[in-house]
């Protein structure tokens, strides 16, 4: 099993499908880091020999941040804009949603479950 930025890769998927188990590696950058190394895109992840290997770790490196350096650039910028206190950090801070979107019926993801109604309300005896 392969291991880049301390993630295990799965060797039973195509290359094209494994290097997604990366945070910050989606299939179009995938594709082209296969590409770049000069690797068959439907070539399985354990089929792949050291120098290939060398080659994608290599372009890893070079290209920018993914995994712990990239969550932590992000949530560094979210910290960012809850300090300075804008509309966008002041949403992050109330666990709301950040980009426009209607919270009167909907944004149950970000705001979580309902709260009951009327907690234990007594009913009027006869």
């Amino acid at each position: 099993m392969a291991r880049f930025e301390g993630v295990d890769i799965p060797d039973n998927k195509r290359a094209e499908v494994s290097l997604t188990y990366l945070y910050g590696i989606g299939p179009a950058r995938a594709r082209s880091l296969l590409y770049r190394a000069g690797i068959d895109f439907g070539k399985r992840m354990g089929a792949l020999d050291d120098h290939e290997i060398t080659a994608l770790r290599q372009l890893l490196e070079d290209e920018g941040a993914v995994e712990g350096a990239l969550r932590k650039e992000v949530s560094m910028n979210i910290r960012r804009l809850m300090e300075i206190g804008c509309y966008r950090g002041l949403r992050h801070r109330r666990s709301l949603p950040v980009r426009g979107q209607r919270t009167h019926t909907n944004a149950r993801t970000r705001k979580g479950p309902r709260r009951g109604q009327i907690a234990n309300k007594k009913k009027a005896t006869k």
